[in-house]
Order: C-alpha cells, then sequence, then structure tokens
C-alpha cells in the first residue's frame, strides 16, 4: 500500500471477508477502509470487529481506516471501542453524519476522523460538523444523498444538485482548516469512461481523491488525481521566480501574483 500523506485512492473491502484484507492492502491503493457499515448484515457486525482484531494482531505494521457503523446504529459504541483498542486503525471514517455531538462522540476514539455526509440533515448540519475538533476530512455519500433527496438518479437535475453539494463540502472543509475531501464513489466498475468522468470532474472541482469500491477503479484515481508533469513543471517555474523576491510578474503570457503563487505551492505539496 502506498504511503502517500494526500491519498489519492481509497479503497473499501468488507469486514465480512477478512481473506480479502491481504489483497487490498497489496492493491496499490493509498489507504483501505475495512467496512463494518453497509458491507456488514446485522447478524455479522460481531464476528467482523473480531476479524478486524485478529487480522491486525497478525499484521501489526498494517495501518487502514474503518468505517464503523452511524451513531443511531447499536453497535456505534463498540465499533468505536475497536477502534481506540486497535493501534493498526489510523483512522475512523463515520457515516451518515447529521450532528456534531455525535462526531464528538466518535472523537473519543482517539483517532483522526473522516465524516461521510449522507442525508440531507447532514447537508444541513455541515458547518458544525466541520468545526469538530479531530475532524480530519469530510466525504459525500452521493448514492444515499440522492436517494434522501429523491433526485432522480443519473438525471441532470440530479447532477445539478449534486455539484451544488460538492461546492458546500469543499467550501466547509476550507473554512474549517480540514484537509480537502474525498469525492464518492463512483458505483461503475466495468465502464471506464463513466468512471474516468466522475474522476477527473472531482479532481477539478478541487477534491483530494476518490473513494473505490473495486479494485478497477483505482489505477483512474490514482492516474487522475496525481498532478500532471505539465502542470508541476509550471507550478516550479512559478515557486522559482517567487523564490526571488517577485510578488508579481508575468509568466508564459499570463500575470502571477500572491494566489497564484500559494496554488503553485500547495500544487507541489499535493505532489
Amino acid at each position: 500500500m502506498s504511503t502517500s500523506l494526500s491519498p489519492r485512492s481509497v479503497l473499501f473491502v468488507p469486514a465480512s471477508r477478512p481473506e480479502l484484507f491481504d489483497k487490498a492492502l497489496a492493491s496499490g491503493a493509498d489507504r483501505i477502509i475495512i467496512d463494518l457499515e453497509d458491507a456488514v448484515d446485522e447478524s455479522g457486525k460481531s464476528s467482523a470487529r473480531l476479524s478486524i482484531e485478529r487480522w491486525s494482531e497478525t499484521h501489526p505494521d498494517a495501518r487502514f481506516l474503518v468505517r464503523i457503523n452511524a451513531p443511531s446504529h447499536p453497535a456505534f459504541y463498540e465499533d468505536l471501542r475497536l477502534c481506540r483498542r486497535v493501534e493498526g486503525i489510523e483512522r475512523v471514517m463515520v457515516p451518515k453524519c447529521e450532528s456534531a455531538d455525535a462526531l464528538r462522540q466518535a472523537a473519543l476514539a482517539g483517532k483522526p476522523l473522516w465524516a461521510l455526509v449522507e442525508t440531507a440533515r447532514g447537508i444541513a448540519a455541515l458547518d458544525s460538523l466541520a468545526a469538530v475538533e479531530g475532524l480530519e476530512r469530510l466525504a459525500l455519500g452521493e448514492l444515499d444523498l440522492a436517494t434522501d433527496l429523491g433526485l432522480a438518479r443519473g438525471s441532470q437535475g440530479a447532477r445539478r444538485v449534486i455539484d451544488q453539494l460538492r461546492v458546500a463540502l469543499l467550501v466547509a472543509s476550507r473554512a474549517n482548516r480540514c484537509q480537502p475531501p474525498m469525492a464518492a464513489v463512483s458505483p461503475a466498475i466495468d465502464d471506464l469512461a463513466r468512471i474516468e468522468a466522475h474522476a477527473r470532474e472531482a479532481e477539478e472541482m478541487g477534491f483530494a481523491g476518490m473513494l473505490c469500491i473495486h479494485p478497477r477503479q483505482l489505477a483512474v484515481a490514482e492516474r487522475w488525481f496525481a498532478p500532471s508533469e505539465q502542470r508541476l513543471a509550471w507550478a516550479r517555474r512559478v515557486v522559482e521566480r517567487a523564490a526571488r523576491g517577485e510578488a508579481v510578474f508575468e509568466l508564459e503570457g499570463e500575470m502571477v501574483d500572491l494566489p497564484v503563487i500559494e496554488a503553485a505551492r500547495r500544487l507541489l505539496a499535493r505532489a
């Protein structure tokens, strides 16, 4: 698994399938998320937690995220206890976030949090969620959110609504000094063009990387969320000129000032 500081590809793996944990770790994903929520039926929650703990004991160097059950779920606190005691769990993803109080409860696990916003109530609470101490990153659960809002899946109208919510996520993240958000999963597995379009649009909007549900999506995420050599070369030229003490200058026919210099520095930091 890559040690990228800013993950571009993050792969979900079901907590009920421990035989897949090693494969996920070796998949090339920047991070893996072992999923205790949607991927595990109600009768298997306890055994899935045990599988995570046992696997972590036999893989002491493995570092991974766990998506716990939602704050309203009976397993929420047991999941948090697991995350607190297992050293290999480096971050906790909290699904269906709707209140800052619940997110603060999740922070008691002592691990950085990723909050998954999947409902209208979560969107309404976005600013307070983003302000919770210990929150590292936000992500949208676009499929659940579309269902909750009654959007016509795949329609232009639905896309316009989702785009506005993506903007709200970006603004809340930046305003509260969170890391840039992760793009939602794409339900497409074999439709490469559709996955590419999803990743490209999210990268252009300022998202850091993409949540993935299948290994075939990883290469697309890695390619689109890695800055191109052309953009990196431009950023290096900007930073080199700025290092000479030039606050405003012309480069390649365009004016460069402090906001552009800062954008170039951020681009190099991402790389």
